[in-house]
């Protein structure tokens, strides 16, 4: 579906979690995802890192069914975490949400998010 570029001239994908790059074919169709948080249906937060990470992957696999498509669309992630040590957790959840699938990625640690959550994410879904 989408050809990845991992040149053997730069180092590897860090923890083997993505491609440096990803190319989706001409006439795809693309699903931009708005910024997941741990927030329930309800509007409740969820506390901590591992429950917050689950309830907003939860919230994509959701958004990304109901335009047709799986996690195995995803292209690029974007990652904002309140702080370094809480990658780690997060990375295990993504894990058992994404399988084995490596979009294109990014990661970055911030001072805080909005209303004390602890990570959000945005990203790229491409379907053929």
């Amino acid at each position: 579906m989408f050809k990845s570029f991992d040149p053997i001239e730069i180092h590897d994908p860090l923890s083997n979690l993505y491609h440096h790059g990803l190319e989706i074919p001409a006439g795809a169709r693309l699903l931009f995802v708005s910024g997941q948080v741990g927030m329930a249906k309800d509007g409740s937060k969820r506390d901590g890192i591992e429950a917050q990470s689950e309830q907003l992957w939860t919230n994509i696999t959701a958004i990304l069914r109901d335009a047709g498509m799986t996690v195995e669309n995803i292209v690029k992630i974007n990652t904002y975490i309140d702080g370094v040590d809480n990658f780690l957790t997060f990375i295990d959840v993504r894990k058992r949400f994404l399988g084995g699938h490596r979009p294109a990625s990014i990661g970055v640690s911030i001072a805080g998010l909005w209303d004390g959550y602890l990570v959000e994410v945005d990203l790229i879904a491409a379907a053929v």
